[in-house]
């Protein structure tokens, strides 16, 4: 029905509708309504993430103190090797019980001492016969800085440096990874010939004995075929460490690659050398190695030879071909033997 325009037209009322604004929550108290949230949280927990992660504390790594005495070997046979100074007194010298052991003949058995007192170290001379030089000059005693160098005989060189326990025991962990085999712990190949080279250097420099004793084990490929590899990573590890505890402490044991091993002798007689060689040959036959619910027996086959044989060239690769040759002979005569 058409509508009089002079008719008035009345529109609902219209009601303003306002949303509140949110009302901050108090942190502690939301977490008091809130039993599933621990209570010892700190007051931000219910900040929005983007917040909440400007409250998290930061860890600040903190420098270390430079707190430890540590001598390197920096020129010498061992090259590397670090020696800490933990004792109120440290012994250095050719002697067994040397805390920092030298066998060179250049060196006295108790050439110096290094004493510690409070934030002092001191290095005395011992009255050795070739001396001790710090920085280039002869010195009697004298009190040490960081950084200084130490010359013990005519041919060991040290550095001595404060450093933090922690880097103390990164060096040590440094050498022995760049020295040792992983498995056997035995000292590797690489080391293995440089030590070489240096003992027949010094051989001929001094006139001393050198011998150098190879051998591998026997059917070893049977081992594993057998028993796995895994079984035979424990008779390495076996074998390894009975010719270690066999020798002398002066002599050199390391692994040589595979199944092979090398012992550097000095300062004995070819015979006697054999006769060590063929003390580790009975000490690995005796062994019984546990494996599972079974045993496994192993034997060595060694290759003996010393620089002072009439027929050798005093090199290090004549030493190690003549080894080498009578370990093939040895294993070609029946094995479990030495030539």
């Amino acid at each position: 029905m058409p509508q009089d325009p002079h008719t008035t037209v009345k529109f609902p009322k219209v009601v303003p509708v306002t949303t509140p604004l949110p009302v901050p929550v108090d942190g502690r108290a939301a977490r008091a309504a809130s039993p599933s949230q621990p209570a010892d949280e700190p007051e931000w927990y219910n900040d929005p993430p983007t917040i909440r992660a400007m409250h998290v504390a930061i860890a600040v790594q903190v420098a270390s103190t430079p707190d430890r005495a540590l001598l390197t070997v920096l020129a010498g046979l061992n090259a590397g090797q670090v020696f800490a100074v933990e004792r109120d007194e440290t012994s250095i010298g050719r002697a067994h019980d040397a805390d920092v052991r030298v066998d060179d003949a250049g060196i006295s058995r108790k050439h110096a001492r290094l004493l510690r007192t409070f934030d002092r170290h001191i290095l005395e001379d011992l009255g050795s016969t070739n001396g001790v030089y710090v920085n280039g000059r002869r010195v009697e005693r004298i009190d040490l800085a960081d950084g200084d160098r130490i010359q013990v005989g005519p041919s060991l060189v040290l550095r001595f440096g404060l450093i933090a326990a922690d880097e103390a025991a990164l060096a040590r962990q440094l050498y022995e990874g760049s020295t040792r085999d992983a498995l056997t712990q035995l000292y590797n190949r690489k080391y293995a010939g440089e030590r070489l080279a240096a003992e027949v250097a010094y051989s001929h420099r001094h006139g001393t004995r050198l011998s150098l004793i190879i051998f591998d084990i026997d059917h070893f490929k049977r081992v594993n075929d057998t028993f796995g590899h895994l079984a035979g990573d424990v008779v390495l590890r076996v074998v390894a460490a009975q010719a270690q505890k066999t020798v002398r402490a002066e002599d050199v044991v390391a692994r040589y690659g595979g199944e092979e091993f090398v012992v550097i002798v000095r300062g004995i007689e070819h015979a006697n050398v054999c006769v060590l060689a063929d003390r580790i040959r009975k000490a690995v036959e005796r062994l019984t190695i546990p494996w599972e619910s079974r045993t496994i027996k192993t034997t060595i086959s060694l290759g003996v030879a010393s620089l002072d044989e009439g027929d050798l060239a005093a090199t290090v690769e004549a030493l190690v071909a003549l080894a080498d040759e009578r370990l093939y002979r040895a294993k070609a005569g029946g094995r479990n033997r030495l030539c």
